[in-house]
């Protein structure tokens, strides 16, 4: 079964810089990208992977999700990315995050070799996720095929400079609305579309990163905008985002209460007192109510919340 990791936060580092990986380690972001792709230059990609190697390895990510971004598959460098980090600390990977996925093959190659890694190192099979990056207009049309092309992905992430850049949106703040557009939200169809797409196949939907690392109310403004749709969480460029980021993507303290005594209510009414439906409160609750509270809840649990109250016995 796909694991459902934390993924509220996504700090990506750039693979060439040990100073920011070693600092990476002491930081609260959920997840940990080391970066082969756009943050190294052509020259330091290969030295970049031993660097990966290393890194993994040595260990003192306490718990964060380990994944390494791989370069683009129209590149000559991809498959050995992914050949030398997962043969070198395939142990001590959680997923591989492929950039520029545009149709469901590119996911399937990935998948294809991972498992014949998998196989020849003695790792478990499947154990190793993928992420797909839907970073161009190609992707974004085909991604409902990628979302059902692998058992191994685990997300839908979002790229938001590259697709700005492939279907010309005119900006060159990368997460902010494009001059002129005054009419609603100019990625509002980008998000829902990734979303309905991750949702359909039981994946996580993570939104891309806001390039002003300076203005961190601008960053909450904008990742509020994604966990209000119902995104699981956001890239994070510098260490000043995670922070926001993580209370952003992290359910009230009232609202995890509030979700347990639902699930609490409703698990007594139907297996104690045989029943549909019950009052909490002022509020009638049934399976919806039960279903809404298990969004909140699971959220509030992988954030590592801990309850503050319990509710009395439900009404009839």
């Amino acid at each position: 079964m796909r694991p459902m990791r934390s993924r509220r936060t996504t700090l990506a580092v750039p693979s060439s810089n040990p100073r920011f990986i070693d600092k990476a380690r002491g930081l609260p972001a959920d997840e940990i990208l080391l970066d082969l792709e756009d943050a190294v230059a052509p020259s330091a990609k290969e030295e970049a992977r031993k660097a990966v190697v290393e890194a993994l390895n040595a260990g003192g990510w306490d718990g964060k999700t380990r994944v390494v971004r791989i370069n683009d598959l129209d590149t000559h460098w991809a498959y050995r990315d992914v050949i030398e980090v997962v043969e070198g600390a395939g142990a001590n990977l959680d997923a591989i995050m492929l950039p520029k996925a545009r149709d469901a093959s590119h996911v399937q190659w990935l998948d294809r070799l991972l498992t014949q890694i998998e196989r020849a190192m003695g790792y478990e099979p499947g154990r190793i996720g993928i992420e797909a990056q839907i970073e161009d207009a190609r992707g974004m049309v085909n991604v409902d095929a990628i979302a059902a092309s692998s058992p191994r992905l685990e997300a839908l992430v979002l790229g938001p400079g590259d697709l700005m850049a492939s279907i010309n949106m005119r900006t060159l703040v990368v997460g902010e609305q494009p001059p002129g557009y005054t009419e609603g939200d100019a990625y509002h169809y980008i998000l829902m579309r990734i979303l309905m797409a991750a949702r359909a196949h039981d994946l996580q939907a993570v939104d891309g990163p806001y390039f002003n690392i300076r203005d961190v109310e601008a960053f909450a403004r904008v990742a509020r905008r994604a966990a209000a749709l119902g995104f699981d969480g956001k890239w994070v460029l510098h260490p000043s985002q995670i922070e926001a980021g993580n209370a952003v993507f992290s359910p009230s303290q009232d609202d995890y209460d509030r979700a347990e005594l639902i699930l609490d209510a409703y698990d007594h009414s139907v297996t104690v007192e045989g029943r549909g439906a019950v009052t909490l409160g002022d509020e009638m609750i049934d399976e919806a109510s039960r279903k809404m509270a298990l969004v909140v809840a699971v959220k509030g649990r992988a954030a590592g919340m801990a309850r503050t109250r319990r509710g009395d016995a439900p009404e009839g």
